[in-house]
């Protein structure tokens, strides 16, 4: 999907591939066992396969392992599926600076659903996260004429703070700050100065810092 969708390909359907678009065989569909046994190539052109399906491919069995670890009951697939939507924005954003609606809205959706705290508590976290990115957009945008931080990046920090707490905010955004400040020492090590070229996929390091903070969360009961 993560490669899919940037391309405004159909996101349904069987996969091709992307060399020769031959629509591939269910053998070459099984996750990472396929990768391994054609060797990283399409069976017919020889087109390298993205490396992109492999690695997001093992994120998320990481992830559904260590939600079921964390918590072996019906919780732990909902956080099972909290962690992979989390690979599909981190993934889009880092790739194109894009959290999609359709990924975020469902996500808040889900997370005053099934996240572990109160409802309410789960409501007063998602409006005060939102509310409080979305003050922050908005003033930076009057203040210096351009985009600081996207609205989506305001709809995923009030999805994250439905499935986590009131009390996990602070260390989800110092975390994430620290992220965000890394790929800028990053970008200023390998000489980009403007601030075209210091633009980070913030929302990748909210969603970064998001599930090992739940998994503490459920850890702690």
């Amino acid at each position: 999907m993560v490669v899919r969708w940037p391309k405004d390909l159909p996101l349904t359907g069987r996969s091709r591939c992307d060399g020769c678009d031959r629509q591939l065989a269910w053998y070459e569909l099984v996750p990472l066992l396929s990768f391994a046994g054609l060797r990283g190539r399409c069976r017919s052109c020889g087109s390298a396969i993205d490396r992109t399906h492999p690695l997001i491919e093992l994120a998320c069995a990481a992830v559904g392992a260590l939600a079921l670890f964390a918590m072996p009951e019906p919780a732990g697939f909902a956080g099972a599926l909290f962690g992979w939507f989390l690979i599909a924005l981190i993934a889009l954003d880092v790739a194109c600076f894009w959290l999609p609606d359709r990924l975020t809205l469902p996500l808040l959706a889900l997370g005053l659903a099934l996240g572990p705290s109160s409802p309410g508590e789960r409501f007063l976290a998602a409006a005060i996260a939102g509310g409080s990115f979305l003050f922050l957009a908005v003033g930076y945008r009057a203040l210096r004429g351009r985009d600081g931080l996207g609205l989506g990046d305001a709809k995923l920090a009030a999805a994250l703070a439905a499935w986590l707490s009131l009390a996990m905010l602070p260390p989800l955004l110092l975390a994430a700050a620290l992220l965000g400040l890394g790929l800028v020492a990053i970008g200023a090590l390998r000489g980009q100065r403007t601030a075209s070229d210091t633009r980070i996929p913030f929302g990748a390091c909210l969603a970064v810092a998001a599930f090992p903070l739940w998994l503490l969360l459920v850890a702690k009961g």
